[in-house]
């Protein structure tokens, strides 16, 4: 239940507004600046920009599933839902198209490259540009992960050398927005400040889940 929640959450609407505004919108405020012109396409670059739809199974999985962790998991959950709508209002209020794809050479691009970008291009529209939900999201659901690794397994080198390839792979994600011309700069920038505040906002919260007594989760849950 959890799971089908968070995913027509963060899914619906996301992609409404980004049919929407490919179909109606027209920009309104254009973030463009020159360096984002100057920074060059890396066609590899879009298998970390891809992994993102790695970041949400990997959340599941990292969660022990103890009553405790399922009442955390649905506390993220619900803010990554509350982001992905205070987003989806800005899409909706100042739209910007990205149009930038005209940069892309994909006579120069492996053939595993250009399924991605064609499949990346084929499910997104160029639209919802800032804050980016892309670093949103995986900023907030690596926060997560980190949380319940460290929870469930002790430290371990293991335990170190995956949460160092999170890690990796958050920055490689964070810098592929902007050369695989998905994103500008400031979507980058104010995608950073919408994950980092929810991050901010919920850790308190997560943090009353874990420190709750035994009998109250239950009760929270509403198990008796």
């Amino acid at each position: 239940m959890v799971l089908i929640f968070g995913l027509a959450a963060v899914a619906v609407p996301y992609f409404g507004t980004n049919i929407w505004a490919e179909t109606y919108a027209a920009t309104v405020w254009d973030p463009e600046i020159a360096l984002d012109r100057q920074i060059p396409v890396i066609g590899w670059m879009i298998a970390p920009y891809m992994a993102l739809y790695l970041f949400y199974p990997a959340t599941l999985l990292s969660n022990p599933m103890d009553d405790r962790h399922r009442l955390e998991l649905i506390s993220g959950v619900q803010m990554l839902s509350i982001v992905t709508l205070l987003c989806s209002v800005i899409f909706i209020t100042l739209p910007a198209e990205i149009d930038m794809r005209d940069q892309i050479d994909f006579d120069s691009l492996a053939g595993w490259e250009v399924a991605l970008f064609e499949s990346m291009h084929f499910m997104d529209n160029p639209w919802n540009a800032w804050p980016s939900l892309h670093i949103a999201h995986s900023y907030f659901l690596a926060r997560a992960i980190t949380r319940w690794v460290q929870a469930s397994y002790s430290d371990t080198t293991a335990r170190k050398l995956f949460l160092t390839i999170l890690w990796v792979e958050f920055v490689l994600l964070s810098i592929s927005i902007l050369t695989t011309k998905q994103h500008y700069i400031w979507d980058l920038f104010t995608g950073l400040l919408a994950g980092f505040t929810a991050w901010y906002v919920a850790e308190p919260f997560l943090n009353k889940v874990r420190d709750l007594a035994d009998d109250k989760v239950g009760l929270h849950l509403g198990v008796q």
